[in-house]
């Protein structure tokens, strides 16, 4: 081989390095700055999850802080949910997180088209229960009693097998009853985003439990049962008297105790 090949080879090869250097330099050069639209992204997470997603948690997708994700989410969601775009979905912001849910309009064809079976309703008892509880809430089982003036475990049962109630502690009282509230899916099911949009009106809470009733309006009946007053349309629930509620909570208490002593000295 002589000396010019050889010069003429190396050459070549230089160029060639030269050549993929520029292409790197170049792709790098030319590949656009990413641009995150907050409102894209957030439509994109939320459909993606399925879930309520926490603010805390777009927080850190978005680097930023909680507080102004739940202030961003809430003022996007008011655009979203009253656009001119028809839409199948609406946008629930809750007290720490959000989520993209199906319009309540379109539950039958949903139910349709996935094959899912329509749940059995809430018997009136269980409603007065719930009822009773989301406006009180915390609450002992024997407040419920005491409101309705029947023994209120099956309802109760009946709410916490739905999820619609759990356990929130307990009361610093004798026997440590324990205390119940609403969950968040309660929240979802009644399209409220926080429990400070719970209705006031008469009109509005029959409305709201006809919904989880497929349109069966029991609410005459569950309003005269937890005796709420209207006055000038603002709701008013009757308060249960205080020492009677202790009463009822010392005397299951009282209750709870004899049957385990007959069961020890039995």
């Amino acid at each position: 081989m002589t000396e010019e090949m050889i010069e003429n080879i190396n050459d070549a090869a230089k160029e060639t390095a030269e050549e993929k250097t520029l292409v790197e330099d170049s792709a790098e050069i030319s590949e656009p700055a990413r641009e995150v639209v907050f409102e894209e992204a957030l439509e994109a997470i939320l459909f993606a999850a399925g879930h309520p997603i926490t603010y805390a948690t777009l927080a850190r997708v978005f680097e930023s802080t909680p507080p102004k994700i739940k202030e961003s989410v809430i003022e996007y969601s008011i655009q979203y949910n009253n656009s001119d775009i028809p839409r199948g979905v609406i946008l629930l912001t809750y007290a720490d997180s959000c989520q993209l849910c199906t319009k309540k309009y379109y539950l039958n064809e949903i139910r349709e088209a996935l094959g899912i079976k329509k749940s059995g309703t809430l018997s009136t008892s269980s409603m007065e229960a719930l009822a009773i509880v989301a406006y009180n809430q915390p609450v002992t089982r024997a407040f419920v009693d005491t409101l309705r003036r029947v023994d209120s475990s099956y309802a109760m049962n009946n709410l916490i097998d739905r999820g619609l109630i759990e356990s929130k502690g307990r009361l610093d009282a004798p026997g440590r009853p324990m205390l119940y509230g609403t969950t968040p899916d309660f929240l979802r099911a009644f399209g409220l985003s926080t429990i400070d949009a719970l209705p006031t009106t008469a009109e509005e809470i029959q409305a709201m439990f006809a919904k989880i009733n497929g349109g069966q309006n029991q609410g005459e009946d569950m309003l005269d049962e937890l005796q709420i007053a209207m006055s000038e349309d603002e709701l008013a629930v009757k308060e249960s008297d205080t020492e009677a509620t202790a009463m009822v909570e010392e005397i299951s208490y009282e209750d709870e105790q004899s049957a385990e002593d007959d069961i020890q000295n039995g």
